[in-house]
């Protein structure tokens, strides 16, 4: 590995203007990064990649890189792009368990953070290294939301979450586990003990569901409680994929890791829209793509579909008559998410769109006074670097917020 990375290193162009940076929602200084990397100036170099992105070992392995920093880096116009991603990876593992925060002492000042996914960490830290008193609060037992509950295990070993969670531990943030905000606790508990602002990073865990009969059937279940512990479900041997999204191929993956033997994933059109590297991934690990199926009934039996025919430009031509049964043990709908309500129904002033999520202006600021919030909640399901990314503006406007106290 580290061999490989070196070599990787000694691609770079240190080009003047970094398209690889320009590509990064963060904009990671790649081309300093690396230069300080091969100039075995190692802690140097993952101080750039934190300060920059609390969550960048995570995003090392977890971002799409080929559509981001890969996907621009000029060496990849004539062959094939620097690894970025292996770089990162090897700094930021290395560096990480040796990482001082730097701090500054504290300022009187509590803050809230509602959900530990990767908004609310990066949050938690960013707050932390201003002097604030943050706690953490979540509704499950393990920190990382998504990042915990939502990425299999091949793709995110979960060591590295507890890693975190000790770091944030160590520069003083407090973690409330099994905690819901909204139950016996709301929003209002927290102004009334102190908190000058809260923070909102609840993610989105209602599965939207496809609306057609047989959504309660004992062998249909949703993508997010799936992946939220394979462990709990017997799927049997053959598994229907309702969508071809990052979710759908990691259901997929995951499936047949535990023991499934033919699963496919099934899009209306002849696109997918999860990354190219996951669905080439899925390929190798035996899962099979179909496109042009549209969901009517789900059943005991598999799923009725009605089939779609495309002409040269994709445009559907014709759709048949009577469906069609695709025989599965299990059915699993991947079909995306949305926000739950408990925050908002207990507390007034919180405006939500009409699909449910935090209505916010560019500051994460929410219609409620003191009130902030970033990640899927606002944004929708998006990705782990996106999320972080608008966290660190949030963060800067919460500290504003609560200065002007």
């Amino acid at each position: 590995m580290a061999v490989h990375v070196i070599d990787e290193a000694n691609r770079c162009l240190n080009c003047k203007k970094p398209l690889c940076t320009e590509g990064c929602p963060i904009h990671t200084p790649i081309p300093q990064m690396i230069a300080a990397f091969k100039e075995g100036r190692l802690n140097e170099a993952g101080e750039m990649l934190f300060a920059n992105n609390p969550m960048s070992m995570i995003c090392s392995l977890v971002c799409n890189h080929g559509s981001q920093c890969e996907g621009h880096c000029v060496r990849g116009k004539k062959g094939d792009p620097i690894h970025i991603s292996s770089i990162e990876n090897y700094i930021s593992d290395t560096y990480f368990d040796k990482m001082e925060i730097p701090c500054a002492p504290k300022n009187g000042k509590r803050a809230a953070v509602i959900g530990a996914g990767p908004a609310g960490i990066t949050i938690a830290v960013c707050l932390t290294k201003k002097g604030y008193d943050v706690t953490i609060f979540d509704s499950k037992d393990k920190i990382g939301g998504v990042l915990q509950y939502g990425i299999p295990e091949f793709r995110l070993p979960k060591t590295i979450l507890e890693r975190y969670r000790k770091k944030l531990l160590d520069i003083g943030v407090k973690i409330r586990p099994n905690t819901t905000i909204g139950g016996a606790l709301q929003i209002k508990d927290l102004f009334r003990d102190g908190y000058q602002s809260v923070f909102i990073g609840t993610g989105t865990w209602r599965p939207k569901t496809l609306n057609i009969p047989g959504e309660s059937l004992g062998n249909v279940h949703f993508a997010i409680d799936y992946l939220a512990n394979p462990d709990a479900f017997y799927l049997g041997e053959r598994v229907a994929v309702i969508g071809m999204g990052n979710s759908a191929v990691d259901v997929a993956r995951t499936a047949l890791r535990q023991g499934a033997r033919y699963v496919t994933m099934y899009a209306r059109s002849l696109r997918y829209t999860a990354s190219e590297s996951e669905i080439a991934y899925a390929k190798v690990d035996g899962a099979e793509l179909a496109f042009g199926y549209v969901p009517v009934e789900l059943t005991e039996n598999g799923v009725l579909f009605l089939k779609r025919e495309f002409d040269e430009e994709g445009n559907v031509i014709s759709v048949s008559e009577e469906p069609v049964l695709a025989p599965a043990d299990s059915i699993i709908i991947a079909a995306s998410q949305g926000p739950k309500n408990k925050l908002v129904s207990t507390t007034e002033g919180l405006e939500v769109s009409e699909k449910g999520l935090l209505v916010t202006n560019s500051f994460g600021e929410t219609t409620h006074p003191g009130i902030f919030a970033a990640g899927d909640v606002v944004l929708g399901a998006k990705t782990v670097v996106e999320a972080t990314a608008y966290a660190k503006k949030v963060a800067d406007a919460m500290d504003a917020y609560m200065q002007s106290l």
